[in-house]
């Protein structure tokens, strides 16, 4: 099978996040599985325009807007030279590629791949007018491209989502997002001790983790003031963010002027190694979310495989991801992040017992996940739905 992955970054780009690593992951599944495997997306400076990588052959052309016509010139130029894709995951990133406008309906097979709904995110980033041109390309217009092809959603809120709010009549199938858990020796001892966090306690620091993109809708501001807030009640508090994202100037001069006392600490890391990541994330005592909203929440499966519980408030998406009182803490109505961030402190330092057992529900929770199981279901969509195999391009 041939098949082309349409998103609008790749993982390296310095604006990455979970839809990025769906794809790439989905990609990989495929390239296992003996596919040829095209990942059409934007090019950032400095990047090759093609190159072959795990696998997997990355077309770079575009930029942030200017990649939605450079990736269906291309599909139309291989439909035109006779090399048909048989299968094509178009990645809807707030707006679509359209694809099927471009490829052979009898040749090509195609599935939109939605994470979350974004017209929320596109009043809190963009103007009026711009906003509502961007939902109308989400909604009706996408609805009516797309009214022939397959949708796979990442969470029971997408799909809820995509019916209440796009009004999508087609059929959306759920495949959830994976986890990468840490790989065991096959030495002694035969059953390692899971990763333990930071419990607090009345003389100890908690550490609090922030993972994601540094990005306005993602709201850590709110974490900044709960900084702040929670200082007084947790001498010794650490706050820790990690991401990048074109928010991070802004995050840093913000957190300079905040009126922390001296034994407080907020650390803005930018981007970090995979495994510095996850070496300071599993030191939390709680991993933190603001997001306005999202797909899934990879980062919440990647505490939880940490045994780190998530607070967060209580939106599409976070509320798949966490399960409310075992893995972590949704914002009840009425209430703000910060008192739910402290009443978590205290719930997990009153009671060592209380602590264990989330702990090893995260630790449940995330083995549920795997990205094994993801690309299986992926495969398995795209053969149900794949055209007969046209010509392959070799170049």
């Amino acid at each position: 099978m041939h098949l082309a992955v349409l998103n609008w970054r790749d993982p390296w780009q310095q604006t990455a996040g979970g839809a990025e690593a769906f794809a790439h992951e989905i990609a990989l599944g495929f390239v296992a599985r003996g596919a040829s495997v095209d990942f059409l997306t934007c090019r950032e400076p400095g990047q090759p325009a093609s190159e072959l990588r795990d696998g997997i052959r990355w077309l770079r052309r575009g930029g942030r807007w200017t990649v939605y016509p450079a990736v269906i010139s291309r599909l139309i130029r291989e439909r035109l030279c006779g090399r048909h894709y048989d299968f094509v995951l178009d990645c809807q990133n707030g707006i679509p590629f359209f694809s099927p406008l471009a490829v052979s309906r009898r040749r090509t097979g195609v599935a939109i791949i939605v994470h979350h709904v974004h017209d929320n995110q596109f009043q809190t980033h963009f103007s009026r007018p711009v906003a509502a041109i961007g939902s109308f390309l989400e909604g009706p217009v996408a609805r009516r491209v797309y009214r022939r092809c397959v949708a796979v959603a990442v969470s029971a809120s997408t799909v809820a989502a995509m019916r209440d709010r796009l009004h999508w009549t087609g059929p959306i199938e759920l495949i959830h997002n994976g986890v990468h858990h840490e790989t065991v020796p096959t030495l002694t001892p035969p059953t390692p001790t899971p990763p333990t966090p930071i419990i607090p306690t009345s003389t100890s620091t908690p550490r609090l983790v922030a993972v994601g993109r540094l990005v306005r809708h993602k709201r850590l501001d709110h974490l900044l003031h709960l900084a702040t807030t929670l200082s007084t009640e947790w001498p010794g508090l650490e706050l820790h963010i990690i991401g990048r994202g074109p928010e991070e100037t802004r995050l840093r001069e913000t957190a300079a002027q905040l009126p922390l006392p001296p034994t407080t600490r907020v650390c803005i890391h930018g981007h970090l190694p995979d495994e510095a990541k996850k070496g300071l994330l599993k030191t939390a005592s709680i991993h933190l979310s603001a997001s306005q909203g999202e797909g899934w929440g990879l980062s919440v499966l990647e505490a939880a495989a940490l045994g780190v519980p998530t607070v967060a408030y209580d939106v599409d998406g976070l509320r798949d991801a966490i399960q409310n009182g075992a893995t972590g803490w949704l914002v009840p109505p009425g209430a703000t992040l910060t008192e739910t961030v402290s009443g978590a402190l205290k719930e997990l330092s009153a009671d060592p017992t209380r602590a264990a057992t989330i702990r090893g529900a995260c630790l449940d929770w995330a083995a549920s996940f795997d990205w094994e199981h993801t690309r299986n279901a992926m495969a398995q969509l795209a053969v149900r739905n794949s055209r007969s195999p046209g010509t392959r391009t070799t170049k």
